[in-house]
């Protein structure tokens, strides 16, 4: 009777053995009960009977990446680029990942791969290379739209690189070069434009008043003396007029003076 005891306690402990499991936190085992669906369990202990349950497979819900690349994918403008991108994607749902499709990880990374050259293919190169940002978010929609059935979200998308041919790195070069020579050009023409406009008014007002235009001659003469520090020869006759507008600017002067 004892020796049967044993038995059958030897036997319990095999079975709890083989039934007891452990999950990890971020682990979810899906479990078929008579080759049919059961439940998902975990994180943390949970029980296979043996004969009648087994565990199809214990799903991954961190998140994972995986490197795309497209090399010499055709724009829609038709210019030969290549582009290498990551891909951040989570299973939400284990029991599709783990049921619906045979291996999710080689799935996303095929629809990742194909849904890259098709993002290529309707995108002009000018907006590829300027908005990365709208070119990652439209990656990360086709993607999540093809696996979500699978249980898989695309999390982000982010471009690391656009490769352009040598050529045509050279000419937007050129063209960029061009166009900061127009800007720079225009920028001298407007200046230009509003330094003769600015001469033009100051030649009206030295037309209309000749004291003006003799108290310019005076400031002239003394920046030149000033910065050279030479003696400055002038005619007799305009000796006498711009000491004649001298007396008058400081006659003004002494009439706006206070008392």
């Amino acid at each position: 009777m004892s020796i049967a005891l044993i038995v059958i306690a030897v036997i319990i402990l095999l079975v709890l053995a083989r039934s007891v499991r452990i999950a990890s936190e971020w682990q979810r085992a899906v479990i078929l009960r008579l080759g049919r669906f059961h439940k998902v369990k975990g994180p943390g202990i949970y029980l296979v009977f043996p004969v009648i349950d087994s565990v199809a497979q214990v799903i991954d819900l961190r998140i994972n990446t995986t490197m795309i690349t497209a090399e010499q994918a055709l724009t829609r403008d038709t210019v030969a680029v290549g582009v290498d991108a990551i891909v951040f994607w989570q299973v939400e749902d284990a029991e599709s990942a783990a049921i619906r499709i045979a291996n999710y990880r080689e799935a996303i990374e095929r629809v990742a791969q194909t849904s890259l050259r098709e993002m290529i293919g309707s995108t002009d190169l000018s907006k590829l290379l300027a908005d990365r940002r709208s070119a990652d978010e439209q990656l990360r929609m086709t993607i999540t739209g093809k696996t979500s059935s699978w249980g898989v979200t695309a999390r982000s998308v982010e471009i690391k690189d656009v490769v352009i041919p040598r050529e045509l790195q050279d000419a937007m070069s050129r063209q960029a070069q061009a166009e900061r020579e127009k800007d720079a050009r225009v920028t001298l023409a407007s200046a230009e434009t509003a330094i003769a406009q600015q001469v033009l008014e100051a030649a009206k007002l030295y037309g209309s008043d000749p004291n003006a235009l003799k108290l310019r001659q005076m400031n002239l003469l003394y920046e030149m003396n000033k910065e050279r520090g030479t003696t400055v020869l002038i005619p007799t006759d305009m000796a006498s007029s711009l000491g004649t507008v001298v007396a008058f600017s400081e006659a003004a002067r002494s009439d706006t003076a206070p008392n």
